[in-house]
């Protein structure tokens, strides 16, 4: 052990309360600050997976007129909107975006409003004509069903899916039927299955019926109001919709766009939440250097000592931040470790949430990221809190303590 090192420790035995006090500010300090950024990270995931398994990473909508990209997939020729506002040719539109290398499912969405009408209640609500097996592949529909089956929705051709909201609003269950009025059409479905996505606002308005089925209520055959498209990789849809926009001449919108509000609410409460925290990292700092400091006035007899053996400025300043430096890695160890368990322990809490999404237990999210964080927080605070205490102690001079005299 270096000779430093070993008077570090025994400067640190003098006074263990302070330091002991110190080392659990800092362990509580980064346990806290792991467990609120894993809980905040893991809502804002969770909200992520949610929308991305709901609405898709990007979505196809309005013609535009823009010039194409050289290098990528020719735009398909005559597209446009139409006066309904649906897009003309929506298959080679599709066929046009599943070109893209980071495309992983895209699927036609003919949406309107109707008036849904069961034997006790009526309600507004929107329906959305899907072809099934497209729909599964850019959302997370076939894992949100909680009642029925898709099985029978996929051999019904008058088969409905209803949000949760929905259904115990009207009263009505799987294999019940409900009529719904679109214009001056009206029609009988069979409710095949429920689902619940966790989105209020979906939940409560949302019915699936078969594309072909939609395309004939509304009397708009071969119609489709937008294109839902999933990504590989979520995170490059801005770049994406950008690359698509350009080449198909129709807006797209990502995901990140749609839901900037929501995000940026996260991000708040992210940094709202590290701040916080950050005050008991804080207190411990200065704990650590009051004790450092008043090290430094009990071991002045001491310093001058060491000063006459030969030790320089820069020994005696190493002194007092190896004491420091040892309350930081052992607090900083313990602290991961609570932080790690106090993760876990959060996970396993029950608690249940319905609006922006669907949760029956505390959402928390394992990222190596978080430890970094907070060790780094740690590390600047009790660097900073024993920097001075060491720069003091380094400027005292042997013969101004013999004499009293030091500063």
């Amino acid at each position: 052990m270096p000779p430093n090192l070993r008077i570090a420790l025994r400067f640190l035995t003098a006074r263990k309360r302070s330091m002991l006090m110190s080392l659990a500010g800092i362990v509580f300090g980064v346990g806290f600050f792991i467990v609120t950024q894993a809980q905040t990270s893991g809502f804002e995931d969770f909200f992520i997976h949610t929308i991305l398994g709901t609405n898709g990473a990007l979505r196809v909508e309005y013609h535009i007129q823009t010039s194409a990209e050289p290098d990528a997939p020719a735009a398909p020729p005559g597209t446009r909107v139409s006066s309904d506002g649906s897009i003309q040719d929506p298959a080679r539109v599709a066929a046009a975006v599943r070109q893209f290398d980071n495309v992983s499912g895209v699927a036609l969405v003919l949406q309107s409003e109707v008036d849904i009408v069961s034997s006790a209640f009526a309600a507004p609500a929107r329906i959305y004509g899907v072809n099934l097996d497209d729909q599964l592949a850019v959302s997370d529909l076939g894992r949100q069903i909680i009642r029925g089956d898709l099985a029978d929705y996929r051999r019904a051709p008058n088969g409905a899916l209803l949000g949760s909201t929905l259904a115990e609003w009207l009263h009505l269950g799987v294999g019940d039927t409900f009529t719904i009025e679109a214009g001056d059409q009206t029609r009988r479905y069979r409710i095949s299955a429920i689902y619940e996505t966790g989105i209020r606002d979906i939940d409560k308005e949302r019915v699936y019926l078969h594309l072909d089925e939609a395309r004939s209520l509304l009397q708009r055959p071969g119609a489709a109001s937008y294109i839902q498209v999933s990504l590989f990789d979520p995170d490059r849809a801005p770049e994406d919709a950008r690359r698509i926009q350009t080449v198909i001449q129709h807006t797209v919108s990502s995901w990140q766009q749609r839901e900037k509000s929501w995000l940026e609410v996260f991000r708040a409460l992210r940094v709202s939440s590290a701040i916080t925290v950050s005050t008991i990292i804080l207190v411990a700092g200065l704990g650590i250097f009051n004790t450092l400091a008043l090290l430094v006035m009990e071991k002045t007899k001491d310093i001058a000592i060491l000063r006459s053996m030969g030790y320089t400025r820069h020994d005696i300043a190493r002194i007092f931040l190896w004491q420091g430096l040892l309350v930081l890695v052992l607090g900083a160890v313990l602290g991961c470790l609570l932080g790690a368990a106090g993760t876990w322990g959060v996970s396993r809490l029950p608690i249940r949430i319905r609006g922006i999404f669907s949760t029956d237990s505390f959402v928390v999210s394992w990222s190596v990221w978080h430890y970094v964080e907070a060790v780094v927080t740690a590390s600047v605070v009790v660097v900073i809190a024993s920097l001075v205490p060491a720069r003091r102690a380094a400027r005292l001079e042997p013969g101004d303590i013999v004499r009293g005299t030091a500063q």
